[in-house]
């Protein structure tokens, strides 16, 4: 949620989200963002995914993790907590994909996921 109330949208890479459990994830995020801002305003988002023919929204609270000393990558991480999960499906078609991308340089770009998502288990 922006400082007005209203929702902010944000695209989170693979290597920038972890489970750390069914009801636990942390994100990792580049500082100073406009998604950076409003966690740390309102401490909520909305996750939504695609599998398996449908899409799901998950609710969550997040709270800001302490800075790593040692981050080879200057970002905000946050620790959230699931709140609410719905599916939707449509009983007349399958939703077959989400976004996709295409990455530019992806060597750097996956070593930096790794090393990222090793810094959110921290």
């Amino acid at each position: 949620m922006t400082k007005q109330g209203r929702p902010h949208a944000a695209m989170i890479s693979a290597g920038e989200i972890l489970a750390v459990s069914s009801t636990n994830l942390r994100i990792a995020l580049w500082k100073n963002t406009t998604t950076v801002k409003s966690l740390l305003h309102s401490g909520q988002a909305l996750f939504i995914a695609w599998h398996g023919g449908a899409a799901y929204y998950v609710t969550l609270e997040c709270e800001a993790l302490p800075p790593l000393k040692e981050a080879k990558y200057e970002r905000e991480r946050f620790s959230c907590r699931v709140i609410s999960v719905k599916e939707d499906r449509a009983k007349y078609a399958d939703l077959t994909s989400g976004p996709a991308i295409q990455l530019h340089e992806p060597e750097s770009v996956l070593k930096r996921w790794s090393e990222t998502l090793e810094e959110l288990k921290q």
